[in-house]
């Protein structure tokens, strides 16, 4: 009888971690737009460091990543426990802010390109670390924020034991995901010139191949996690309006295209409204002729 509780209890909690396995899957799935920017934002963060530098850089943001997650968790649960009707909300938010910061990025490569060509190169212009690691700290509590409430969006209907199993797994995943990656796309370019210094023609060609797809893997992060955000938060704004969300079931497989084109126009509008407001707060702040 003992063994036979036993095993039984085994066999339920093997059930459960299965079931946990297969939402934070879908979970995962639901943050991928997020996820494509994490890893381009956070790449970009160790530009222009020493290459000794790099990694101590990505594990103290990594750290300040993980901090970030232990705080939003229990936050996102409370939330969810004490005043559920806010979840949608929220999501919704975090759909509009993806979108925003989507056509932000659109924005500023299509209009202040020569700007940035002007600035002075990289690698002479004095790096702070601190404030790098600040920077990027703060960078990921957003994106975090996102992928905490898309996450729990997604398990809102579950016990709090398996949204906190969901949640958790997740932040682990994606922590050790992102800057796991992160510290391998900024060694690549060393891999590159530390291969094509052999004498070998296999490894010269290897250095030279590394050192070529090293920039075009940024640029595609870039492009890829831009479009996978406004998919991504145009996704969310349809699923929580009715009519769209029964619109975009009717789509079928040109449902990316409602869900990209929803995500443009509401990051377009929210990009106006903000800069709209930010400039009656210049005007209203600047000192009177």
């Amino acid at each position: 009888m003992p063994a036979g509780s036993l095993l039984a209890l085994l066999d339920d909690i093997a059930t459960t971690l299965d079931d946990v396995a297969v939402m934070t899957k879908v979970a995962a799935k639901k943050t991928a737009g997020v996820l494509g920017d994490d890893l381009a934002v956070n790449a970009e963060q160790v530009t222009g460091v020493a290459s000794e530098r790099e990694i101590p850089i990505v594990l103290a943001v990594a750290k300040g990543s993980a901090i970030n997650k232990a705080i939003l968790v229990p936050a996102a649960l409370a939330v969810s426990q004490l005043l559920p009707i806010a979840v949608q909300p929220l999501l919704m938010l975090g759909g509009a802010y993806l979108c925003f910061e989507g056509f932000e990025k659109v924005f500023e490569k299509l209009f202040h390109r020569a700007s940035k060509h002007e600035a002075q190169p990289l690698d002479v212009v004095p790096v702070d670390e601190k404030e790098k690691i600040k920077g990027a700290v703060r960078t990921d509590f957003i994106l975090s924020a996102e992928i905490i409430v898309i996450s729990l969006g997604t398990v809102a209907a579950e016990s709090l034991a398996r949204q906190f199993s969901v949640l958790v797994g997740i932040s682990v995943v994606m922590t050790l995901g992102v800057y796991g990656f992160v510290a391998v796309i900024v060694k690549l370019d060393d891999a590159g010139f530390y291969f094509a210094r052999k004498p070998q023609a296999f490894f010269k060609a290897l250095g030279r191949g590394l050192l070529a797809f090293a920039p075009k893997l940024m640029r595609f992060l870039g492009i890829a996690g831009t479009i996978a955000m406004f998919l991504v938060g145009g996704g969310i704004l349809a699923h929580g309006v009715p009519a769209l969300h029964h619109l975009e079931e009717s789509l079928g497989s040109f449902a990316m295209a409602l869900q990209l084109g929803l995500g443009v126009l509401i990051g377009g509008a929210v990009f106006a409204v903000v800069h709209v407001v930010q400039h009656f707060k210049r005007r209203g702040t600047s000192p009177a002729a």
